[in-house]
């Protein structure tokens, strides 16, 4: 079964492994907490990658729902959109938003198919871990410089390949590299992890196609950080204590190039190079 094939059935199975655990109130279905909206752009980009301000802004958060990257970018000032597969992780956006006087327009829709906003529709574009949830990343990656204007960012993060290749218990020798690299089809699913999310059909994808899929698509990486999540004291098997041997996630900040504006009498139109 090629990528291609394989990709709806996996749209529906996540889609309804999300709708449960937002329902079943997820550790990713969490929403924001009250100390977060003191300083929200603070709260989401400890990097500084986004400037001191983003009041005003089209900010799309992709595959971001469950009721903090919406409302704490609203927060912040931005003109929020959330898309998200999972409506029951949309609805807590939705919540957040109105017991807290916020403004964000939701959609439900998958991130490999973003057409219904037009080309240029966002400034900055903010998508949490969610790549592995698909078959194949390169049209997201396409999806998402569409979408952006030119110089646009692109903020993602996204679990490593080889997080998703080693075994989540330690061995003797540590965590093993279990999985191979190149592969095809969804990982074998793994309970009782922080590093994996039970019920999902999950995919690993490598460095080739994460890094080399955003240039390919028009995006130029202009900074990666892998977030720190190790304890030196950490219990083995824990979270803290694989995280010590392998970085979970990494960070990426892209943007957006290679877009040209032909003015026409009816308006604007970006067409990509």
């Amino acid at each position: 079964m090629t990528d291609a094939q394989e990709n709806s059935p996996a749209k529906k199975h996540n889609q309804g492994a999300w709708d449960r655990m937002a329902r079943g109130g997820h550790r990713f279905a969490q929403p924001a907490k009250d100390d977060e909206f003191k300083n929200p752009l603070k709260t989401l980009d400890r990097w500084g990658w986004l400037g001191k301000s983003i009041y005003g802004q089209r900010v799309l958060c992709l595959a971001a729902g469950g009721g903090r990257q919406g409302p704490l970018y609203a927060a912040a000032g931005a003109v929020v959109t959330v898309v998200d597969i999972s409506g029951a992780q949309l609805e807590i956006d939705r919540k957040v938003a109105a017991d807290r006087g916020l403004q964000l327009r939701t959609v439900e829709a998958s991130m490999d198919d973003l057409s219904m906003f037009a080309p240029a529709d966002f400034d900055i574009v903010i998508h949490p871990v969610a790549t592995c949830y698909v078959p194949d990343v390169a049209p997201v990656f396409r999806e998402v410089a569409n979408v952006l204007c030119a110089g646009g960012i692109y903020i993602s993060q996204h679990k490593t390949p080889t997080s998703l290749q080693a075994e989540v218990r330690r061995s003797e020798n540590g965590y093993e590299l279990t999985e191979p690299y190149y592969r095809s089809g969804p990982l074998p699913e793994v309970r009782g992890s922080r590093h994996r999310e039970e019920g999902t059909l999950e995919y690993l994808h490598r460095w080739d196609q994460l890094l080399g899929g955003m240039c390919r698509a028009g995006l130029v990486i202009e900074d990666l950080v892998e977030p720190l999540h190790a304890k030196e004291d950490a219990e083995p098997n824990s979270f803290e204590d694989r995280s010590k041997y392998i970085a979970p996630y990494v960070r990426i900040k892209a943007r957006r190039v290679g877009q040209e504006q032909a003015r026409t009498e009816a308006g604007s139109l970006w067409l990509p190079s």
